[in-house]
């Protein structure tokens, strides 16, 4: 059967490839790395601000709230200035945010990330006027000032421009200084804590909870999906980080459904190893008709009294191709279902709809998520 195509856009997962070895071949990894300690968290913070000194790039004349920030700004070192005699090409308004991470201190720095609000064409090379940052609660957590590094640029002249990246956006690196921390000194003080999964899942949760067990004793219980609940032996009461860490590095083989992911945009189409089929019939052919338009001038002789004349033709073209049919048997083989849909001949859009028309007739046994 001969390939109509070669399918550059099917991105393939395996994590199991043959009946019945899924679980078995499927990643090992790290407590660690599929959940975290309840209370342990990081806090958003934002603030609103100015960054100066731009080269002409900064907002323009219209930009009224950037001039009234100017004027405030003025008033609390007593200046009152006249807001029409302000000019904006330096001066450009910003949203400034950041992520407080969890335990930090005061007085330690963190980076900030700076935004135009405004129509400024660059923040390149400006600096930010002391902001403060605050979380959801609006207690100032964070005060940001500092040199904006955008690491991208426009530039224009003669009707021509470039534009690399986005200069809109900067960063003020270690522009923000800790005021107050959200330290929560409570973790463990109970003689517990609780492990939340970053993905909940009833198998997975119980084999955390077994691999606990199996290192500590009966001292972990998978009460949800999504959270495990470990109570802390008597030996490790004064020393709960360490009995955190040791929880962190133990293996686990965690358990995901059956997936596959389809990005319409993009024609990229991922499957996980749990995908399976039941036996199937596919068939993939399409009629194609091409018009293609063409205008015609007709000219008159010289010297007479005709008349140009414009007129129109068309070219139809019309392609029905014999479909490519492949029979698929039961399979949990991700390559015997990639080898089917090459086999057809299909292009990824195509791929798309027989993986849907799969999923609708029952014959696809994973949860198709299109995005």
């Amino acid at each position: 059967m001969k390939k109509c195509g070669i399918l550059l856009l099917l991105l393939v997962l395996v994590l199991g490839a043959l009946p019945g070895t899924a679980a078995a071949d499927s990643a090992v990894t790290r407590i660690k790395d599929i959940s975290k300690v309840q209370g342990v968290r990081s806090n958003q913070l934002m603030g609103y601000g100015l960054v100066v000194g731009l080269d002409g790039t900064g907002d323009g004349s219209s930009s009224g709230e950037t001039v009234q920030s100017i004027a405030n700004m003025l008033t609390t070192y007593g200046i009152n200035v006249n807001t029409s005699s302000i000019k904006l090409k330096n001066v450009a308004a910003v949203m400034v945010t950041a992520t407080l991470p969890p335990f930090i201190r005061e007085g330690d720095t963190i980076d900030v990330t700076v935004s135009s609000i405004g129509d400024a064409k660059s923040l390149r090379g400006g600096t930010l006027l002391q902001t403060p940052l605050r979380a959801g609660n609006g207690e100032v957590y964070v005060v940001a000032q500092g040199g904006v590094s955008t690491g991208g640029f426009a530039v224009g002249g003669g009707g021509s421009s470039m534009t690399k990246a986005f200069p809109t956006v900067g960063i003020a690196v270690n522009g923000g200084i800790v005021e107050r921390t959200v330290e929560d000194d409570s973790i463990g003080a109970n003689g517990q804590l609780s492990l939340s999964l970053a993905r909940p899942d009833f198998t997975t949760a119980t084999r955390v909870a077994g691999a606990i067990n199996a290192r500590y004793g009966s001292i972990a219980q998978a009460n949800n999906p999504g959270r495990v609940d470990v109570a802390i032996p008597s030996y490790f009461r004064g020393n709960v980080v360490s009995f955190v860490a040791s929880i962190e590095e133990l293996p686990i083989r965690p358990d995901n459904m059956a997936r596959v992911i389809v990005n319409e945009r993009t024609g990229t189409i991922i499957m996980g190893g749990e995908v399976s089929v039941d036996a199937i019939a596919i068939t993939q052919g399409g009629l194609t008709i091409r018009i293609q338009g063409n205008t015609d001038v007709s000219q008159p002789s010289p010297f007479s009294y005709g008349n140009t004349v414009v007129t129109q033709d068309a070219d139809l073209d019309v392609a029905d191709p014999k479909g490519s049919t492949i029979i698929l048997p039961a399979t949990t083989n991700i390559s015997d279902i990639v080898g089917a849909l090459n086999t057809v001949g299909a292009n990824p859009r195509e791929i798309i709809s027989i993986l849907q028309a799969m999923k609708a007739s029952g014959a696809l046994h994973a949860e198709l998520d299109i995005v």
